[in-house]
């Protein structure tokens, strides 16, 4: 359904420069008109000042005619251009459930375009048999050049999900997609380099984090590049305690996918569970890089704390409050793609055989 809406609106598109051409009659008619009144009209030969305000009321009507005509014209085509902007971002950025695999989503996005809809930022949640997984990323640049590689990289990640036991696996999916994805580019744009481009498209790279979110809840996290997440545990949370945000982070992450190849012994690393009342900030680095007027940059682990003081943790409630206080912050222009992406652990308590509820397997670094 999402994909024929796009190719209706990409119809459309595609029959604009015969409407554009028709459009033009309109204005032709009124020029001609113009010209035909003062080369055959006899008051405007006249030089009296009777003729000379008539000749002028009449420009004048042409001239005004004209602008009001391009000004139509012109906001008629923005807002095609709008309509297949947001039938891409409908196909590519598919709006989550509210609720995927015991996991209550939220996930906002904001472009740094003025007028776009669709930016740099990608991701995707998806319930598979090895547990939910989710990615997010950014793409160099942003804005409608930005689609494409978004495209094969979420094209990839939603295959590959499904079809690849192991979390490294996916990502090397990933590399591949964007990989094919570039060297067909630099064969579109150059294409007298030849069939394989030595370095196709050497400035370009994708910073990606893939999570898995096991039955259990034990985490494994694969980060090229991309912010770490945060971890908010409310007041009601399953071990008690006040409320806290925790970055959730464990040394070096690999380097971006495009620029340098993946790692031989490529292996997730394992964050401890996401328990019962728990949730995750998974966030693009244009939240954290937002500047003020005076250079500061936005604190997202406050904006995240005030969230948790002043509301319940839910994951709709976390995205309201960090994303009005980023656009105060930035005074409603960011200057960079923004993506949050909330999930917060909706599954019952378990109990397993010799452990208590709350208590964790594998400590959170």
């Amino acid at each position: 359904m999402l994909r024929r809406r796009l190719a209706r609106a990409v119809r459309r598109a595609d029959r604009q420069p015969l409407r554009r051409a028709l459009s033009l009659g309109l204005p032709t008619l009124w020029g001609a008109g113009a010209i035909t009144y003062k080369l055959a009209c006899p008051l405007a030969q006249q030089n009296g000042l009777g003729a000379r305000i008539v000749t002028s009321a009449v420009f004048f009507a042409v001239g005004t005619g004209l602008i009001v005509h391009v000004r139509q014209t012109l906001l008629r085509e923005l807002r095609q251009i709008r309509k297949v902007a947001g039938a891409a971002q409908s196909v590519l950025l598919r709006p989550l459930p509210p609720r995927i695999g015991g996991l209550d989503i939220a996930v906002a996005q904001l472009s740094a375009d003025r007028g776009a809809v669709v930016g740099g930022d990608l991701y995707e949640v998806v319930a598979t048999e090895y547990g939910v997984r989710a990615v997010i990323g950014d793409v160099r640049g942003h804005g409608l050049a930005a689609i494409a590689t978004v495209a094969a990289v979420l094209g990839s990640f939603r295959e590959a999900a499904y079809d690849e036991p192991d979390l490294a696996r996916v990502l090397t999916r990933l590399d591949r997609a964007l990989a094919r994805h570039l060297r067909e580019r630099a064969r579109a744009e150059h294409p007298a380099v030849g069939a394989e481009p030595d370095n196709p498209v050497a400035e370009e790279f994708v910073t990606v984090l893939l999570l898995e979110i096991g039955c259990d809840g034990e985490m494994s996290v694969l980060n090229c590049g991309h912010p770490w997440p945060y971890l908010l545990r409310g007041d009601s949370g399953p071990v008690g305690g006040p409320a806290r945000v925790k970055p959730l982070s464990c040394g070096e992450p690999l380097p971006p996918l495009g620029p340098f190849p993946l790692p031989a012994d490529l292996a997730p690393v394992r964050h401890g569970r996401l328990l019962p009342g728990e949730a995750l900030v998974l966030h693009t680095d244009g939240v954290e890089d937002a500047r003020d007027t005076r250079g500061r940059f936005f604190s997202l682990s406050a904006a995240l704390t005030e969230s948790l003081r002043t509301h319940p943790l839910s994951p709709q409630t976390v995205l309201s409050t960090v994303f009005s206080r980023l656009l105060r912050h930035t005074g409603g222009t960011p200057a960079d793609d923004v993506a949050l992406l909330v999930l917060r652990n909706a599954r019952r308590p378990v109990q397993p055989h010799g452990e208590r509820v709350g208590q964790r397997a594998h400590p959170v670094v």
